[in-house]
């Protein structure tokens, strides 16, 4: 989906790990297999577990949404996005995708995983966005920004869990 990145919102959000481990030793599975948003909020379909291999960039995530955050009892709204840039540095490590024509919004989100002072690990998503559509503008201020506020929250609070349950912290 086009867009100028000068001209999206720009939002960080970070939450710390509680974990004492050398980003080196952190097992990220959680991260690369885009166990980001819990079950309530969206189920995914990943291509590259399609193809039976890890991540990497040119691939596409189908992901079907649920509003209100309920399985059972929701509408499921479909959108696309596409893997375009794998991090793998010493001090940080994760993926960005960008969104693909339909989606309810037009840009960039990066989740990574990153050690800073004091090796203190965090995990945290980047995103550069606006409505991909008139009904996303239109319903942003009411909905989709509150909406989007709350899935954020989730995911950090999901990623955060997984990722020390899965490194032996908690």
């Amino acid at each position: 989906m086009p867009y100028i990145k000068e001209q999206l919102t720009e939002k960080i959000s970070v939450i710390a790990l509680d974990m004492h481990k050398h980003l080196a030793d952190v097992n990220l599975n959680t991260l690369f297999d885009y166990n980001i948003f819990p079950d309530n909020i969206m189920h995914h379909y990943a291509q590259w577990k399609e193809e039976n291999r890890r991540m990497q960039v040119g691939d596409t995530i189908v992901q079907q949404v649920y509003l209100p955050p309920v399985k059972s009892f929701s509408q499921k709204i479909i959108f696309g996005v596409r893997v375009n840039e794998i991090i793998d540095q010493q001090d940080k490590k994760g993926f960005s995708y960008e969104t693909l024509n339909g989606h309810v919004e037009k840009g960039i989100s990066t989740f990574t995983v990153e050690q800073g002072e004091h090796q203190q690990l965090t995990f945290k998503i980047h995103t550069y966005s606006a409505p991909g559509n008139l009904l996303a503008r239109i319903l942003g201020p009411v909905f989709s920004i509150p909406y989007q506020t709350f899935c954020t929250k989730s995911a950090l609070a999901h990623v955060k869990r997984h990722i020390e349950k899965e490194n032996g912290s908690n």
